[in-house]
């Protein structure tokens, strides 16, 4: 079978080492990876097969998510941090869809996403689509960026997706409060990442597995370990559950299977 090329015309890197943004990208049907990506996808995925549920049903979440708060709640700016590399349904398309002149800045360190966001993160002429390299260790450095772009006398939405489990200690939760101290009232919190719920043991073998292949740690958190970022905001219903149990399709017969991902959206008062 052949290998298809990136997207970009722009190098991934020297392709020698699994990374987890390309990983994560070749889960969810992206091209931006190389042979050794999709090795240790395939490594991780034969151990835990969820994960590839797990993945769909994150981004659909954001897909959710997004529609709900600029078709429903107004929100017309975003802020995405720890984006990893574009794939469909991204935060600008599916924001710009139902408002083309929202506007987005989207956060990442890593050099290898970098190099690809000019590239693949375009915008409708009305709105914005910016990038911005910063880490959510630094989040002061992301707000004093943000905010070229973004009004932050006006909502926005922070999201935070599958990032929060790359700082492995408890510091995250400083870190994740900063962000959304600085935001004014009526903004969202938007927040997701894996657990050991339904299937610990396989959980906890993929993120020794992932660790030891990739070059960016992650830890799994419980569900009220994750609760805890949503302090003093208001926590929209459902509540904090499976990204598959967040407002699925009403016109669904059944509800969708539960993944080991929680996550949920807040509003700030």
């Amino acid at each position: 079978m052949p290998v298809e090329q990136p997207l970009s015309d722009k190098p991934l890197s020297n392709g020698s080492l699994p990374h987890s943004a390309r990983i994560w990208n070749y889960w969810l049907g992206g091209k931006d990876c190389y042979e050794i990506d999709r090795e240790v996808g395939d490594q991780i995925a034969s151990a835990n097969p969820a994960i590839l549920d797990i993945a769909l049903a994150q981004r659909a979440f954001l897909v959710r998510a997004v529609e709900y708060l600029v078709g429903e709640a107004g929100v017309r700016q975003f802020l995405d941090v720890g984006t990893g590399l574009p794939t469909a349904n991204n935060t600008h398309e599916v924001a710009q869809r139902m408002l083309p002149e929202a506007r987005i800045v989207y956060v990442d360190h890593d050099p290898i996403v970098l190099a690809h966001a000019e590239a693949l993160l375009t915008s409708t002429s009305e709105g914005t689509t910016h990038y911005i390299d910063a880490d959510l260790r630094d989040p002061e450095a992301i707000l004093e960026q943000a905010a070229a772009s973004l009004d932050f006398s006006r909502p926005i939405a922070l999201l935070l997706l599958g990032i929060t489990a790359h700082v492995t200690d408890d510091i995250v939760y400083d870190l994740v409060g900063r962000l959304t101290a600085a935001l004014p009232s009526g903004s969202y919190l938007v927040l997701c990442d894996d657990t050991e719920v339904l299937d610990p043991r396989q959980m906890r073998a993929m993120i020794e597995q992932w660790n030891e292949a990739s070059d960016n740690p992650r830890v799994n958190r419980s569900p009220a370990e994750l609760a805890r970022f949503f302090d003093g905001l208001e926590l929209l219903e459902p509540g904090l559950v499976s990204v598959s149990r967040w407002r699925p399709d009403p016109s669904a017969e059944q509800l969708p299977a539960e993944v080991d991902d929680f996550g949920g959206v807040a509003r700030k008062p």
